[in-house]
């Protein structure tokens, strides 16, 4: 038997169109997209399917569109046998990560993210606060960059370990350029200024986290039925701890590398990624080469995982 975690990507991975075609020829996974429809009180699926690229692109929308996708994936899966012991997901994805288990209610959670992505977006001024990617520089090395930076033009810290050489830091504008020169100077492979709208998973994200605590007090969650692996601990969480761990997360890293880990230490062979695009499935490839990776994210690719997993079992 194949030791399977579920995983969701998280901001970056949205396209106008994603998850259009399995909504189209899947009941389970067109009921998800009314259901957001109708919690957000608008025809938001149809700004998923074909709206505007820049609306699309505004967090308070990305964050409740790839939630919606990503579980209207994972309801199709779980329609064709599909289980998992794990789940996990990237910044926003540990929402998806946390219906697909069952802790929390998808319309409660789209109704969250939206909250989310609205409260992101207005903690930092557009244009004040960005992030880069930074690859081939040790953790170490890097944190030692981005103290001297802070020092010299301004607030900026990792904010995503996403595998072995690949990190993303966040934090102000003047900073993080700043940041990104020093890290070219001290034989980083390549630091470039990523297209986001805001400074995430940074200290400058607090007023944000502070708006979201209230917000998560109406939400029901129950004990996870998969475990679920917070961004903040790269461990389990618990029922009494999902609130705390999803405020903290506004603020702190994600930390992929060490979730990815875990997962493998727990025996975890097969990762099928359930949501637009394929970089999380990159991030587990880069991690261990051996661990088997089903990205999801159309019709033809789903009936490819399907038809694997059972060969596998």
């Amino acid at each position: 038997m194949k030791n399977i975690a579920v995983i969701f990507p998280g901001q970056g991975a949205q396209h106008i169109g994603m998850g259009k075609e399995i909504s189209e020829e899947l009941p389970e996974a067109k009921q998800i997209f009314d259901l957001a429809d109708h919690a957000l009180q608008e025809s938001f699926s149809e700004l998923i399917f074909s709206g505007e690229e820049e609306k699309l692109k505004r967090t308070e929308n990305t964050q409740p569109a790839l939630l919606t996708t990503s579980v209207a994936i994972w309801r199709a899966l779980e329609n064709r046998g599909v289980t998992a012991s794990y789940a996990a997901g990237h910044s926003l994805g540990e929402y998806s990560a946390l219906v697909a288990s069952n802790a929390m209610s998808f319309t409660e959670a789209v109704q969250a993210v939206r909250k989310r992505g609205q409260f992101m977006e207005e903690a930092v001024p557009e244009g004040q606060g960005t992030m880069a990617a930074i690859l081939g520089m040790e953790r170490e090395k890097l944190e030692e960059v981005t103290l001297q930076a802070s020092e010299e033009a301004g607030p900026v810290e990792p904010a995503n370990f996403n595998c072995p050489g690949q990190i993303v830091i966040s934090g102000s504008t003047p900073g993080v350029e700043r940041a990104v020169e020093l890290a070219k100077d001290a034989g980083a492979k390549r630091a470039m200024i990523l297209q986001v709208s805001g400074p995430f998973h940074s200290s400058m994200m607090t007023p944000a986290a502070e708006k979201m605590k209230p917000e998560l007090t109406h939400v029901d969650i129950t004990e996870p039925q998969m475990k679920v692996i917070a961004n903040v601990t790269g461990k389990p969480v618990a029922k009494e701890q999902i609130s705390e761990a999803l405020i903290d997360q506004i603020y702190s890293p994600v930390l992929w590398e060490e979730t990815i880990r875990y997962l493998l230490d727990q025996g975890v062979d097969t990762f099928i990624e359930a949501g637009p695009g394929k970089v999380l499935s990159g991030l587990v490839k880069k991690i261990n080469r051996r661990a088997v990776t089903l990205p999801v994210y159309d019709l033809e690719t789903l009936e490819q995982a399907v038809k694997k997993l059972k060969e596998d079992n």
